[in-house]
């Protein structure tokens, strides 16, 4: 794969933390509950360090480092739907939820194909973050989804 394909694929997931961040402030800035609020404020914040993260691998000189022979299955999640905030708080969360997942699974991609350890060490991060938003927004899920558990 060429550098420019790999430049589309970061710009991908940029658009995608964008997109994270935005529906986490939207959700943020809708939510009377204190406690969701801390989430989603930390979750949208989390977000940002992502796209400033990616964006500065877009623009340093250094090439980038992977390995030509994996299959990043980017064309599984292309044509999502937008998130909207009309949808019930629980399929909100759970939408939320799979996204994290999805985000967690390319860098964890990304970073099984780099060759450089820098670069490695940064798509491992972002995997290891984005798996515990996963785990944070389960936990919310399944005491919205299952309030009869508590």
């Amino acid at each position: 794969m060429k550098t420019e394909e790999y430049k589309k694929i970061i710009s991908f997931a940029v658009e995608k933390e964008i997109e994270a961040y935005d529906f986490y402030r939207s959700v943020y800035n809708k939510t009377a509950d204190s406690n969701l609020k801390a989430i989603f404020k930390e979750l949208a914040d989390e977000e940002k360090k992502h796209r400033n993260l990616l964006e500065g691998l877009l623009s340093r000189p250094r090439p980038f480092h992977f390995d030509e022979t994996k299959d990043y299955k980017v064309s599984e999640t292309v044509d999502k739907p937008k998130l909207t905030l009309s949808m019930k708080p629980a399929d909100a969360i759970a939408l939320a939820m799979k996204n994290e997942e999805e985000a967690m699974h390319m860098y964890s991609e990304l970073a099984d194909v780099s060759s450089d350890p820098e670069q490695k060490k940064m798509f491992t991060s972002l995997s290891t973050m984005e798996l515990s938003h996963k785990m944070k927004l389960e936990n919310i899920y399944t005491n919205m989804a299952f309030p009869e558990a508590w």
